[in-house]
């Protein structure tokens, strides 16, 4: 049997992107940091349509349920699934940063580097009250072209609710945001087919500018950080998803191509549209998708939630703080308003990290310079594990209400795993 590699397919074109601009960044590193416009554009492009496929999608989900309670539910359920499991990630990189202690023998004082901009964007907006009060748009064309993902949320949920109250006579303009939601989402697989080449950019710019040798002086962390997200999604992941009757392993098998994007990427906000559509062909209903998914990425955020716990904790060892396991309580329970605050950007998680050290002064703020080198090798553990841990919950969420029908849709998980024809030719024709 021979083994043959189709490079029509989408997941093995990001692949050899990604392989091509280690290699560019490390031997023309000069080159490498030019090209990350190439990785700026597409997410840029993939961002452009986001605000409108979220409003579409949420809007069109909840007409569609007819049911204003049933809607509260399936909010209630969501919400509650992603603050216990939040908190189970954030405890998690606790246990491991106690552990394996990271920071031992470092020296922060010794660290260099400005994390002054950080300081600034998290004294902007990073209070409970500053996040709800956020949550409701001044202006929701503002919020539309700025692309703020709660505030267009809560105004579609709203809008979502008064469509359902009139009943009939709003059915023309529910099967008219359903074509227009479809037509966005051909945007998006037009611009999926660039996908590779913003792979190629966004790595060849990682590693021309921090360059592989920057792995080793902390690459005890990154080795911590990336095996406890490796541990949080095949074991705490993997039982939850078997509890609900599924496979993790054959999950992440269907959306292999959106992985492999955030990798390239270092960005979970880049699949979010393509994700919505998979999640639909796996078996979600569209109004539980629609929901869920997009209040995952300020409410879910896995990833995010496990770095900041092991590097708030990380830059306590390198310090010298030593922290009483009430500290470290109290450090949990700041972690679980900030985490809230990130959103699925690059650079997100350590402004949100300068947020909560600046709220739990006997950390040393300055000691956040040591992770300016590695941070960026760490957002694509961080985005990864955040996509997948909202495409587990939407799954969840959707198998609770009876709303999951694999039979129902023209790809089902199992196929995915295959690799049948018909995933191949959706998501990866020839350019």
């Amino acid at each position: 049997m021979k083994f043959r590699i189709n490079l029509k397919n989408l997941t093995v074109q990001v692949v050899i992107a990604i392989i091509l601009g280690i290699l560019l960044g490390h031997f023309f590193p000069a080159t490498g940091e030019k090209l990350k416009v190439l990785g700026d554009v597409f997410i840029k492009m993939i961002k452009m349509v986001i605000a409108p496929i979220v409003f579409f999608t949420v809007v069109h989900g909840i007409a569609n349920m007819g049911d204003m309670k049933k809607v509260g539910r399936i909010g209630g359920k969501a919400l509650l699934y992603f603050e216990i499991v939040t908190t189970i990630a954030l405890g998690i990189g606790l246990v491991v940063v106690n552990l394996i202690k990271p920071g031992a023998g470092i020296d922060a004082s010794k660290a260099t580097g400005d994390i002054s901009k950080y300081a600034k964007a998290a004294e902007a907006n990073h209070g409970i009250v500053d996040f709800l009060v956020g949550v409701v748009p001044d202006n929701v064309v503002a919020a539309m072209a700025g692309g703020d993902l709660l505030p267009i949320l809560f105004f579609a949920i709203l809008f979502g609710l008064s469509m359902t109250a009139m009943g009939e006579k709003a059915q023309p303009i529910i099967q008219l945001f359903d074509k227009l939601s479809q037509a966005f989402f051909g945007v998006v697989n037009m611009v999926m087919k660039v996908s590779p080449i913003a792979a190629f950019g966004a790595m060849s710019y990682t590693i021309g500018k921090f360059g592989i040798g920057s792995l080793t002086s902390l690459g005890k962390l990154m080795g911590s950080v990336y095996i406890t997200m490796a541990l949080f999604i095949i074991v705490v992941l993997g039982l939850i998803a078997r509890a609900y009757g599924f496979s993790i392993f054959k999950f992440i098998a269907f959306i292999k191509e959106e992985i492999m994007l955030v990798l390239g990427t270092s960005s979970s906000e880049s699949a979010l549209p393509r994700m919505m559509d998979k999640l639909e062909k796996y078996g979600c209903s569209k109004s539980v998708v629609g929901l869920v998914a997009p209040t995952g990425y300020s409410f879910n955020l896995d990833g995010t939630a496990i770095y900041l716990s092991m590097a708030a904790m990380f830059v306590a060892q390198a310090s010298g703080v030593e922290m009483t396991i009430w500290q470290q309580l109290t450090l949990l329970g700041i972690l679980m308003v900030t985490s809230k605050g990130a959103a699925g950007v690059t650079g997100s998680g350590f402004i949100t990290l300068a947020a909560t050290l600046a709220a739990f002064p006997s950390i040393p703020l300055a000691g956040m310079a040591l992770l300016l080198g590695v941070d960026r090798f760490m957002s694509e553990a961080r985005a990864i594990t955040n996509l997948i841990g909202n495409g587990v919950a939407t799954v969840i969420v959707a198998k609770s209400e009876n709303e999951f029908h694999p039979g129902g849709h023209p790809e089902s998980a199992e196929q995915a795993a295959e690799g049948t024809n018909s995933i191949k030719n959706s998501v990866a024709k020839p350019v």
